[in-house]
């Protein structure tokens, strides 16, 4: 999937208010910019992945916060109805 295609489906999916997507594509869209070098950009990502994992009760929550910890974004806070 190209970069307007992700696009495309970010916003189809918070027209459709599909959480589960939210946090798929949100985080798609932060490996790209990590892998890409662009640090800040995959933390704006995976932020709003984190807190759509949260909304939706997302097994992704957990290791998102891990990630955005790691890079200083977030702290690093348990999980234990994850668990």
């Amino acid at each position: 999937m190209d970069h307007d295609q992700l696009d495309r489906e970010l916003i189809a999916a918070h027209e459709r208010q599909d959480g589960t997507a939210l946090v798929r594509l949100y985080g798609l869209a932060g490996d790209r910019a990590e892998a890409a070098g662009d640090i800040d950009a995959a933390c704006f990502y995976l932020t709003y992945a984190f807190v759509f994992a949260l909304e939706a009760g997302a097994p992704e929550a957990p290791a998102l916060n891990r990630r955005l910890a790691a890079r200083g974004r977030a702290h690093d806070l348990e999980f234990p109805e994850w668990a």
